[in-house]
């Protein structure tokens, strides 16, 4: 009988990276999809100035639907799904830096931090310019007045009013380079980094502690597939609610084009009180449940798909 807390991690010497990222691939973008309204509402609520627009997430998403229909849950997802590429340089990074640490440490926590703070790293400098121009078209509709750039309108033969057609990513992305050269796709980035490396160097090590946590106390013969489902959510609760006074900031900064990230703290601060550290927050949160039961399904599911043939047999989950 296996010993209960003694969760198996599945390292990536023991991967066959063939079937471990054409899997992947498919795994990140349906997760992406899941959870990219709830994104979008995140990014309005932390953009709006007080409660000038919405109230709060259900609000915001009843609004966003009753006016601009479903694809306004999906402005800017087109442009997004090319974070496809930072997610594989995410798991990629993450599963070779976890290896390279556990030569000098055996501890499963720094491996976790330490990996988990290098993909993001270089998730995040991939993602920032993807970021930037996804956002400025999230705040289309209801919220284009809080975004310094906008598509420009043009009037379609079949229609008396005026539509917004595909060229609004371009637009967009041409009226960044204008105004802010090649350094404006990485506004931000600064506030991006200190928002999401430390997410992610939080994440993992919680993970694996309420996974390991939740194990102790589950019977013996409780799937670990079911404990990891649940420990992925807790340890995304307890990341984002560390992390959020950051992530708004970095939303802030990206929108409105500001340029430093102490004065744009200060200054919320000072407008909006105390309460600017939980703007956002339960968007988040709620984002980031079922993009965390995915990921950690997902994620756990494609690395036992892709464990090397000659390990299956050994491995007990």
């Amino acid at each position: 009988m296996q010993q209960k807390g003694a969760i198996q991690i599945i390292e990536w010497e023991d991967l066959d990276k063939r079937k471990f990222y054409s899997l992947g691939v498919f795994m990140t973008l349906t997760t992406r999809a899941t959870v990219y309204p709830a994104s979008l509402i995140r990014t309005r609520l932390q953009v709006q100035k007080g409660k000038t627009l919405y109230s709060g997430t259900f609000d915001a998403f009843c609004k966003i639907l009753r006016t601009e229909g479903v694809q306004g849950l999906y402005r800017g997802f087109m442009v997004n799904t090319f974070t496809l590429i930072s997610g594989q340089a995410y798991i990629t990074t993450y599963e070779l830096v976890r290896k390279y640490v556990s030569q000098y440490s055996p501890s499963n926590t720094v491996k976790s931090v330490v990996a988990g703070g290098a993909a993001s790293l270089v998730a995040q400098t991939i993602t920032v310019p993807i970021d930037v121009v996804s956002q400025h078209l999230m705040m289309q509709g209801q919220g284009e007045h809080l975004t310094r750039f906008k598509p420009k309108p043009k009037m379609m033969l079949t229609a008396r009013k005026r539509r917004l057609t595909f060229g609004q990513t371009r637009d967009i992305t041409v009226q960044i380079f204008a105004a802010d050269g090649f350094r404006g796709f990485y506004r931000g980035y600064v506030a991006s980094l200190l928002t999401y490396i430390p997410n992610s160097a939080l994440w993992w090590p919680f993970y694996h502690f309420y996974a390991e946590q939740l194990s102790l106390m589950a019977p013996s013969e409780c799937p670990h597939l079911i404990l990891q489902a649940l420990a992925g959510p807790m340890a995304a609760a307890t990341a984002s609610t560390i992390t959020n006074p950051m992530d708004v900031v970095r939303a802030r900064v990206q929108v409105e084009g500001r340029s430093s990230v102490i004065e744009t703290f200060k200054q919320l601060l000072a407008e909006e009180g105390i309460w600017i550290m939980t703007k956002g927050l339960s968007a988040r949160i709620i984002s980031s449940t079922p993009t965390s039961v995915l990921i950690v399904v997902g994620y756990e599911t494609l690395k036992r798909l892709s464990l090397r043939s000659d390990l299956i047999e050994s491995r007990h989950w």
